[in-house]
C-alpha cells in the first residue's frame, strides 16, 4: 500500500470539502501469473498509470519516444556560450495546491513535498499600467471572488453596475458533465462578452489564464474557460498561489520518480517510440517498436499527445471502432508557443517576482526569474553576477518565424523591467512547439475518455475527457490513475485513492440562485 493510500486524509489540501474518490476494491497486489501491461508515453499520466500499475505487483513496460521522462514537462542538459553545464526544458509550470493526485504522485519520492518550493504570489501585469495580486485575496469562495473584486483596480462600481448577474451565475455551480453539455459549443470569448465582464479585467486577469491553455479566448470552449473558474478560483479553498519546484524537472522530479519505478520492476524504455498496436493471437496486444521484435501485453495505457495519439491510432487499424478512430482524427493540437530562456550577465532588480502574468505587451505572457526559485539557475546568477530569465508567447501565429517572435519577446521584457537593457545576453535557448491540446469550440464530443470501445485499452493525458473537475498537469495525473484503475479493477486488485476539488459549486443558497436563475 502506498503512503499516499495510507493518509490521504492528512496530505489532500486545506479544503475540507476536498472530494475522495475510494480505491476501487481488490487483492493488495498481484499473485501468481502477474498480468504485463504497456504504458505507450512517459509524461506526467504515463509515469502515474505505471506507478499505480507496478505498486500492484503488474509487470509494466512504459515507452517513451524521447530521451527522457516528462513529456511536456521533460529537461536535457545543454552547455552555455560561458561554458556552463545548465538543464534545459518547455517552460515555467505551476504546481497548484489543488494538484491533490499530482501532488500525490510526487509525494512517492518525495513525502513532504520539500522539493516544491512556495511562491509568495502570482501577480498580472497589463501595459497600460494596472496591477492585480493574488497574496492578499481570500482562499475560500465566495470571498475569494469578492475579495479579488474588491482589490482589483480593474473592476470600477461602473463596470460591476453593468455585468449580467444571471450570465454570471452558473459559474457558481460548476460541474461536470452538465458544464460540458452547456458551454462547449460557446468560446471563452462569448461567455465574457455575455457577463459584461470590465475590458480591463477580461485583459488583465481571465486572459492570462485562459492562455494558459495554449488557446485564444476566441477558439477556447467556454466550459473549459468555465471549469478552470471553479478549479482555480469558485470552487476551491485552496487559492490561486503555487509552488514550484526548487531544482529542473529531471534532477526534482522525473529521475527520482524513474528509480522509483525501476524499483518496482518497471521495464523503462526511453528513446522508444512505439509505431503500431496488433491484436495478439493468444490474447491482448503486440507492440510494435522500431528497436525491437513486437512484444505481449494484456493492457495498453495510451497516454500520449494529441498527435502521437492520432498518428498511433492512423497505424493500428484494429485498435478501437470505427467511431472512435474517427473521433481521435478528429482532434486538433493548439496553435505553436514559444519559449524562449535568456541568461543575462546582470540581475534584474531585486523587487522582480519569480513569476509574472503579463498582458497588453504583444505576444508576450509572462516573465519568470528563474534564479528567484529554481536552484540550478541561482547558482549560475550567483557565479557569474548575472540572472536567468524565461519568456512564454503562447497561441503564436504558425506563419511567424520563431527567431523574430523571440526578438518581440526580448524587446517587451525591456519595457516590463527596463533595467534588462543594458544587459548583455550571455547565451538564449529557444524552444518553438505546437504539441498541446485544443479544447476547441465544439470539440468536446470528440476528446476521447479513459475507457475506449476495448476494455483491455485506456486512455490517458490532459486532452481526455472526464467527469471530473479536472484541468491541465492534475487533469493529467488523475486520468492516468484512472487509466490504471480500469485495468486493475478487471484483475481484482485494488486501485488508487483519488481527491479532487468540491464537484459543484460550494454554496447550497447559490447553487439555488444559479439554477433558478441563472442563463441556460
Amino acid at each position: 500500500m502506498s503512503a499516499h493510500d495510507r493518509a490521504p486524509a492528512a496530505r489532500r489540501g486545506r479544503d475540507r470539502k476536498a472530494v475522495v474518490l475510494p480505491a476501487p476494491p481488490g487483492r493488495p497486489v498481484a499473485e501468481g501469473s502477474r498480468p504485463r501491461c504497456a504504458v505507450v508515453g512517459g509524461g506526467i499520466a504515463g509515469i502515474a498509470a505505471a506507478t499505480a500499475l507496478a505498486e500492484r505487483g503488474v509487470r509494466v513496460t512504459l515507452y517513451e519516444r524521447e530521451t527522457a521522462l516528462g513529456g511536456r514537462l521533460a529537461g536535457w542538459p545543454t552547455e552555455l556560450a560561458d561554458g556552463s553545464a545548465v538543464t534545459m526544458s518547455r517552460g515555467f509550470h505551476a504546481f497548484f495546491r489543488q494538484y491533490y493526485n499530482l501532488r500525490g504522485l510526487l509525494r512517492r519520492v518525495d513525502p513532504g513535498l520539500d522539493g516544491l518550493r512556495p511562491l509568495p504570489d502570482y501577480p498580472l501585469r497589463h501595459s497600460s499600467g494596472l496591477h492585480d495580486s493574488f497574496a492578499r485575496v481570500p482562499r475560500t469562495p465566495p470571498w475569494s471572488a469578492v475579495g479579488f473584486t474588491a482589490l482589483s483596480p480593474s473592476f470600477g462600481v461602473r463596470d460591476l453596475a453593468r455585468m449580467n448577474p444571471r450570465a454570471a451565475l452558473p459559474l457558481l455551480d460548476v460541474r461536470v458533465p452538465e458544464i460540458h453539455r452547456r458551454y462547449d459549443d460557446v468560446s471563452a470569448l462569448e461567455l465574457l462578452d455575455r457577463i459584461r465582464f470590465p475590458a480591463a479585467a477580461r485583459h488583465l486577469a481571465f486572459e492570462v489564464f485562459s492562455r494558459s491553455f495554449f488557446a485564444d479566448p476566441a477558439e477556447l470552449s467556454a466550459a473549459e474557460l468555465a471549469l478552470m473558474f471553479h478549479i482555480y478560483f469558485l470552487g476551491s479553498s485552496e487559492g490561486l498561489l503555487f509552488d514550484v519546484p526548487d531544482e529542473p524537472y529531471p534532477q526534482a522530479l522525473w529521475d527520482p520518480l524513474g528509480r522509483y519505478l525501476e524499483g518496482h520492476g518497471v521495464d523503462i524504455r526511453t528513446g522508444t517510440a512505439v509505431t503500431g498496436l496488433r491484436p495478439d493471437p493468444r490474447g491482448g496486444h503486440l507492440i510494435d517498436t522500431a528497436r525491437a521484435a513486437s512484444e505481449h501485453a494484456d493492457a495498453v495505457v495510451l497516454a500520449l499527445d494529441t498527435a502521437g495519439l492520432r498518428t498511433l491510432t492512423a497505424a493500428s487499424p484494429h485498435l478501437g471502432d470505427g467511431a472512435w478512430r474517427a473521433r481521435i482524427g478528429r482532434l486538433r493540437t493548439a496553435p505553436p508557443f514559444l519559449v524562449s530562456r535568456i541568461w543575462l550577465d546582470r540581475p534584474v532588480a531585486a523587487h522582480r517576482p519569480g513569476f509574472l502574468g503579463t498582458s497588453g505587451y504583444g505576444p508576450l505572457d509572462n516573465i519568470s526569474v528563474l534564479d528567484a526559485w529554481e536552484g540550478e539557475a541561482a547558482r549560475w546568477a550567483a557565479k557569474t553576477g548575472g540572472s536567468v530569465l524565461e519568456l512564454h508567447a503562447y497561441a503564436a501565429d504558425p506563419a511567424t518565424p520563431p527567431e523574430a517572435l523571440s526578438r518581440t519577446l526580448s524587446e517587451q521584457l525591456r519595457r516590463v523591467y527596463p533595467e534588462t537593457s543594458a544587459a548583455r545576453v550571455v547565451d538564449r535557448r529557444d524552444e518553438w512547439r505546437q504539441d498541446c491540446p485544443l479544447f476547441a469550440v465544439g470539440g468536446g464530443a470528440d476528446r476521447p475518455t479513459v475507457d475506449t470501445p476495448d476494455p483491455t485499452v485506456t486512455v490517458a493525458g490532459d486532452l481526455v475527457r472526464t467527469d471530473l473537475p479536472v484541468a491541465l498537469m492534475e487533469r493529467a495525473a488523475t486520468t492516468g490513475f484512472l487509466a490504471a484503475n480500469a485495468h486493475l479493477r478487471r484483475w481484482g486488485l485494488r486501485g488508487q485513492t483519488l481527491w479532487t476539488v468540491p464537484d459543484r459549486g460550494r454554496s447550497g443558497l447559490l447553487r439555488l440562485l444559479a439554477r433558478h436563475f441563472g442563463e441556460g
